[in-house]
């Protein structure tokens, strides 16, 4: 541990990347600390409360929620507009212009899942060794020049290769995004943050109808169909906006440069202490690179048990943000119609995400929430069962198809922020979460397979599937919350003292002053 005085830093003369080597009158780089190290050592030394006395909580979570926030969600936007505008392209005429069959729509879907999960624990790995503000820009361009070929594809097996390499190239930004939050944002901040960012989606899927009816529009246009104008025009779109957030992402706080350097060091330090706050022992968290903290997310009991809740979730979100156009069309409308009632459902999603989150946040719970979320979808879905077996009411069915969606959309966000509030050390939880989105995303491709061609109009068997996946994930929420407490009130009656602090800190999530979340 270093230790320094209260005001140990001098006046920075100009940013410096957190691998840069601070300069100071002619004396040796390499015997210098560089600032982002500096901040650091600061951060964690017993002079970081007397040098952070005059910093401003709430303004500098403003100043973070305005510099990070709106680039994420936008990136996110792009993102589940382009791996879900294929629903979109279906009613404008796809599968009819490169021939194809309903299994082999399915499968269409089904394979951008593979590489999706297949790459997410290295793409988060990557993250955290080198700079967010690099690696998640350049994956975004990767992607969008793959979704703008996809509006050029002649057949069933050109769309098959383009949605596995799409899955290839978007892998690492939600997961990434995701775990990018926790670097910032404390455990009782995150969910506020995690939905408004992943409220994007909803936001995506009620621009995406928007978007999709003016593309369609294009039909004839260059002798391409509006379909692949869909295609073309987003994937553009996402390249473009891909070339700004190389500009206007930011690393990791040691370095923000929108934070004056006591705000930085509050930052770090009130991340560093967090999960161990209510044993009344600081214990810092490990921010050290070791292969044993990816084996321990590999074998640790939550992640797998937090998998069936997640695919409770991702289910429904699936399944509805793929085939919704289409479910939407067999109630009698035409595709502009279906595309348009997309809209609605979508954006009150969206404001309830973020509601949620804040009750949650202000609450410090996170299964209560996720519980009733996930209730409210499987009470959608029954009523769009129950409407459909008795003669199919479209009025009936479109608002059980709204009621589920308003309980994915608070649902998702919390699901993801409550495992990362209970994974400690920071390569612990990048791998972790990792693994808890790219496993949970196999559910996208069950979901894919859920509403085939022949079940339409009612889709009985797609809705019942998603009831029975909603309901093991609500056995899930139980069981999680039930271990936590348990665990929790085992480490209330262990002394604290019997580890040092570095051994704590090494333990991470399973420290005796580890706290669980519930």
């Amino acid at each position: 541990m270093v230790s320094l005085v209260p005001n140990p830093l001098k006046p920075n003369p100009g940013p410096t990347s957190s691998g840069s080597m601070a300069k100071d009158d002619g004396s040796t780089a390499s015997a210098k600390l560089s600032e982002a190290e500096k901040t650091i050592a600061v951060a964690e030394s017993d002079s970081a409360d007397a040098y952070t006395a005059e910093v401003d909580p709430k303004k500098v979570l403003l100043k973070m929620d305005l510099h990070l926030i709106p680039m994420l969600a936008l990136l996110y936007l792009l993102s589940f507009l382009d791996r879900g505008n294929i629903g979109n392209a279906r009613i404008e005429g796809l599968t009819e212009t490169l021939h194809m069959t309903g299994p082999q729509y399915n499968w269409a879907l089904t394979v951008f899942f593979f590489t999706y999960c297949a790459f997410e624990v290295p793409s988060n790995l990557l993250l955290k060794r080198l700079r967010p503000s690099i690696w998640l820009p350049s994956i975004m361009v990767a992607w969008g020049i793959v979704m703008t070929l996809m509006g050029i594809v002649q057949n069933f097996k050109g769309l098959l290769i383009a949605r596995l390499f799409l899955g290839v190239t978007e892998a690492g930004l939600y997961p990434g995004v995701a775990y990018y939050i926790t670097m910032w944002y404390c455990r009782d901040e995150a969910q506020f943050r995690q939905a408004m960012f992943f409220s994007a989606a909803s936001v995506a899927g009620a621009f995406s109808g928007i978007l999709a009816f003016a593309i369609a529009k294009m039909d004839g246009v260059g002798g391409y169909e509006g379909w692949r104008w869909i295609f073309i025009l987003e994937g553009i779109l996402t390249v473009l906006v891909a070339c700004l957030a190389f500009f206007t992402i930011y690393d990791f706080p040691e370095t923000a440069t929108f934070l004056t350097e006591p705000e930085r060091v509050w930052v770090i330090n009130r991340l560093k202490y967090q999960g161990s706050k209510e044993s009344g022992q600081k214990v810092a968290e490990s921010e050290h690179f070791k292969w044993k903290y990816v084996r321990d997310a590999f074998t640790d009991w939550q992640i797998y048990l937090a998998l069936w809740m997640y695919w409770g979730i991702v289910c429904p979100l699936y399944g509805i943000a793929l085939f919704l156009p289409s479910i939407i069309r067999e109630l009698g409308y035409s595709s502009s119609t279906a595309q348009l009632l997309t809209v609605p459902i979508y954006i009150t999603a969206a404001v309830l995400a973020i509601a949620v989150a804040w009750f949650s946040d202000r609450s410090g719970q996170r299964s209560p929430y996720i519980f009733i979320s996930m209730c409210v979808i499987a009470t959608g879905f029954i009523i769009c069962i129950a409407a459909s077996a008795h003669g199919g009411v479209p009025g009936v069915v479109y608002a059980g198809i709204f009621i589920a969606v308003c309980g994915i959309y608070p649902a998702f966000p919390g699901n993801v922020t409550w495992l990362s509030n209970n994974l400690a050390g920071s390569y612990k939880r990048s791998a972790g979460m990792a693994i808890h989105i790219g496993v949970g995303n196999l559910a996208g491709a069950m979901a894919s397979n859920f509403y085939r061609s022949k079940d339409a109009p009612k889709y009985i068997l797609g809705h019942a599937l998603e009831v029975a996946f909603v309901g093991v994930g609500l056995c899930a929420v139980v069981a999680l919350r039930w271990n936590y407490s348990r665990i929790n009130r085992l480490r209330d009656g262990m002394p604290n003292a019997e580890y040092s602090n570095e051994e704590n800190s090494e333990k991470g999530d399973k420290a005796v002053t580890f706290r669980y979340v519930l």
